[in-house]
């Protein structure tokens, strides 16, 4: 009678589980083989010596591993006790330990692949009527096992469904077409996690991995997605899995350092429970300080982890595990095993059924084992997951019902192949415990995962569920307690969350520190994504901070704008006073006056300033290619309508004062019907300018985006300064000839003087004329219409006030000096030497 079951530990071993009395109870043969490889460990410690220490070791080590296979056991003993499922089949089965060796675990595979009653394998062409020694492989556990196994028996495809296997790497079934799992792949709890820390605004953070299949694949998934998240990695590293090298401490405090000096509050670790705790123990006797550890359930239910000295200073621990159902009457039938053991009977069993089998190669026992009773593996039944063993031990029976074609009483003896299976595997929808389960397209199910937090209660450790993830996660907050004061989550960032308009700014070496800066004007932030601000096009326009663009309105000087009808305005009374001046000019044609002022050329040259003043109305409302050649033109001609006026009277002035002897002579061509030839030729001459100046480059529309941040400019912008000056410069021509003909002159006391009108006039002109070209070439707003208008309309009012208000005043106020004495015309004056 043994007392117990005793565990290999030795390095290398793929031997039975316990010692002579026990071991048949792990191998029982059947009409159908099922396979199992249970990683129950690996020689991590010199066990010549059973210490009390190295005991307890032994046990934290494989419980897991024994209580697995138990549960193995527990689900073959109810489907050969059902009367329903395979009724008249008795599964057989060999379970071996695999001590988380690769070499180890291809020892069995390799005889699972043998010819059935035979221990060589069949080289053939076709393995369609193969038969191997098994018609299906349960587990191994570890996903690196299986990525060793998978391969191989993917190549016979017999199917083997493991109970832990995560790795995503497996969910390819073109590489492992009769490869299973019932459990998620890390894809889905890489997902689970990242959502974790969204929730939490986390995004500056430290991943560990273990140096294994599993770790490396769930952190080269989660470094993958954690770039879309704006989450950011400020250190990844890796722990040894053997913990016996003499570099693994050394990289295990390398790695603390690491983490403390990245100043990250949240640490997410992909590890198994011997690396796990070896990483939380460096952490906690270097002094790295209270962190949120983000766990899996590789390490989260392990006794292991969680017994490390001191561990509830590490601070906040949160993790996935998988979302599994309990396995009724498990505890009791594990129970009743050990409680059998100590009996006599139980020892008579397994000898009987010792005899039944042949002793393979691989059957040897442990030479070095631990014992094991009932209460060392008691406290880990409510925590161990059985039910994804149960189910692959499911999975497989109801495949096998349905390829033999069994009926709830009986099933056909019937041979099967292992590949026929594989059909049933992917589309049977089975039951068990009152849940449905089915392996999707990736070979997987996916149950979900519940989130748990360790509560600590009067130094208890307690799984506590706080959240729950099935495609979303579902958290309650209000159950975690964090380790900060306020018992609030910490904060955990490199940078702040950028507010929308803004955009990234690197600061230092690390990609993922920036400073967010505002886009500014004219410029969005196309994506959160960006790291600088895209430019509008130009027909748009966006404050600064801006996630988009706006059409740009249209400025120009609008009819209803107050300084446009302030213009407009003064453009009626100053096109009024044009009126006036001229009625006044036509009442009066025949006085001396008007006569001395020219007669009907004044009122010609008073026509020109009324239509001068109205083509103010060009400048005003939106502006088009057409309006814009036509204004230069319009002002030009008016202009140049009423200086040709005054180039007759400044001639004749001229003549009778400084040539006195020609003038009699010379008066004729500036004087009576011969002035209004002058006048034509002057304004045809304009014309022609007019032409050219069409010709050269007339002003046209352009739409200035530049001036104003939120609207387009419509302005009318000059083309050729060339044509510019040809065009203007006549009258500029004009207006100097008749001041140079007129600001010398002398009138004789108590006579009217005619010239000095027009020196004012066209000094008046020039005045304006040089503030006008210096602000219209340099302006581009929509003061440039204005600046135009103001011109016009202080050209006008400047002729008029200097040239024809002052002989309106005499005709209404002083009619008695309109008298031909007073202003006697120049060419009825007698030259000087005729006087004396």
């Amino acid at each position: 009678v043994v007392p117990g079951l005793w565990l290999c530990l030795s390095f290398g071993c793929a031997a039975s589980l316990s010692p002579s009395c026990l071991s048949a109870q792990f191998r029982r043969p059947g009409d159908f083989i099922l396979g199992g490889l249970f990683p129950f460990g690996k020689d991590t410690v010199n066990l010549t010596a059973r210490s009390e220490p190295t005991l307890l070791l032994c046990e934290r080590l494989f419980t897991d591993g024994l209580i697995w296979a138990l549960g193995m056991r527990f689900a073959i003993d109810q489907i050969n006790n059902s009367s329903s499922l395979l009724p008249g089949i008795t599964l057989g089965y060999d379970m071996y330990d695999t001590c988380f060796e690769p070499l180890v675990a291809l020892q069995p595979s390799l005889l699972f692949l043998t010819r059935n009653g035979t221990t060589g394998i069949g080289v053939l062409c076709d393995y369609t009527e193969y038969q191997p020694r098994v018609t299906a492989v349960i587990g191994p556990h570890k996903s690196d096992l299986c990525l060793v196994t998978a391969k191989l028996f993917s190549s016979f495809l017999i199917p083997q469904v493991s109970y832990g296997a995560s790795s995503e790497t497996l969910s390819n079934t073109e590489l492992y077409p009769s490869f299973y799992r019932t459990v998620p792949s890390d894809k889905n709890l890489v997902d689970a996690v990242v959502l974790l820390l969204n929730q939490f605004g986390w995004n500056w953070i430290a991943t560990v991995a273990s140096d294994d299949e599993y770790g490396r694949g769930a952190q080269a998934l989660f470094l993958s997605m954690v770039g879309t998240d704006n989450i950011c990695i400020a250190f990844e590293g890796l722990i040894p899995t053997d913990l016996a090298e003499p570099s693994a401490k050394k990289q295990l405090e390398n790695t603390v350092k690491l983490i403390n000096s990245s100043k990250v509050n949240v640490i997410v670790l992909f590890a198994h429970s011997l690396p796990a705790q070896a990483l939380l123990e460096h952490s906690i006797r270097m002094g790295l300080g209270k962190k949120v550890w983000i766990g899996t359930e590789a390490w989260m239910l392990s006794d292991i982890a969680a017994s490390t000295p001191n561990i509830q200073s590490i601070g906040t621990v949160l993790g996935f595990v998988m979302r599994t159902g309990t396995v009724p009457g498990f505890q009791e039938y594990v129970a009743e095993l050990f409680s059998s053991v100590t009996q006599e009977e139980f020892c008579r069993q397994s000898r009987e059924l010792s005899r039944l089998m042949n002793a393979e190669v691989l059957d040897t026992h442990c030479q070095q084992c631990g014992n094991v009773t009932l209460g060392d593996i008691w406290p880990m039944l409510r925590v161990t997951t059985v039910q994804p063993v149960q189910v692959a031990v499911y999975s497989v029976a109801h495949a096998l019902h349905k390829a033999l074609g069994c009926t709830s009483k009986a099933c056909p003896k019937t041979p099967i192949r292992s590949w026929q299976l594989l059909h049933f595997m992917n589309t049977l929808p089975f039951e068990m415990n009152g849940q449905s389960f089915r392996f999707d397209q990736s070979h997987g199910t996916n149950t979900g995962y519940k989130l748990i937090f360790w509560a600590w209660r009067d130094g208890t450790l307690t799984h506590l569920p706080v959240g729950d993830y099935d495609q979303s996660l579902y958290i309650l907050k209000s159950q975690i307690q964090f380790h900060t004061p306020d018992k609030k989550e910490p904060a955990s960032e490199c940078f702040r969350r950028c507010q929308p308009g803004q955009f990234r700014r690197i600061k230092g070496y690390n990609l993922c520190c920036y400073d967010c800066t505002d886009c500014s004007e004219n410029s969005f932030l196309s994506s959160t994504e960006s790291t600088s601000c895209s430019p509008c096009p130009r027909h748009q326009w966006a404050p600064a901070r801006s996630t988009q663009c706006h059409d740009r309105s249209e400025k120009f000087l609008f009819w209803d704008e107050p300084l446009a009808v302030a213009l407009v305005t003064l453009m009626a009374l100053t096109a009024a006073l044009s009126c006036v001046a001229a009625l006044l000019f036509l009442k009066h044609l025949q006085t001396p006056l008007v006569q001395v002022a020219g007669g009907g050329r004044s009122l010609f040259a008073l026509l020109w300033l009324l239509l001068q003043s109205l083509s103010c109305c060009l400048y005003v409302g939106r502006p088009s290619t057409t309006l814009c050649t036509v204004q230069q033109l319009s002002y030009a001609l008016s202009l140049n309508g009423c200086f040709s006026t005054f180039i007759p009277k400044a001639l004749e002035i001229t003549l009778v004062t400084e040539f006195p002897r020609c003038a009699p002579r010379l008066l004729r061509w500036v004087t009576q019907g011969r002035a209004w030839l002058l006048v034509a030729v002057s304004c045809l001459t304009q014309v022609f300018l007019c032409l050219c100046h069409l010709r050269l480059g007339p002003d046209q529309l352009v739409a200035d985006y530049e001036s104003l941040p939120s609207e387009v400019l419509l302005v009318c912008g000059t083309q050729s300064w060339a044509a510019f000056a040809l065009l203007h410069g006549y009258n500029s021509c004009l207006a100097f000839a008749c001041f140079l003909c007129t600001f010398m002159v002398q009138t004789p006391g108590k006579r009217y003087n005619v010239a000095r009108g027009i020196t004012f006039a066209t000094l008046i002109y020039f005045v304006i004329w040089i503030f006008f070209v210096v602000i219209f070439a340099t302006l581009r707003t929509v003061l440039r219409a204005v600046t135009q208008i103001c011109t016009i309309l202080a050209t006008t009012l400047g002729i008029l006030a200097s040239y024809f208000m002052p002989k309106c005043y005499i005709m209404v106020f002083r009619p008695d000096l309109n008298t031909r004495d007073y202003c006697q015309n120049s060419t009825e004056e007698q030259p000087e030497e005729d006087r004396q």
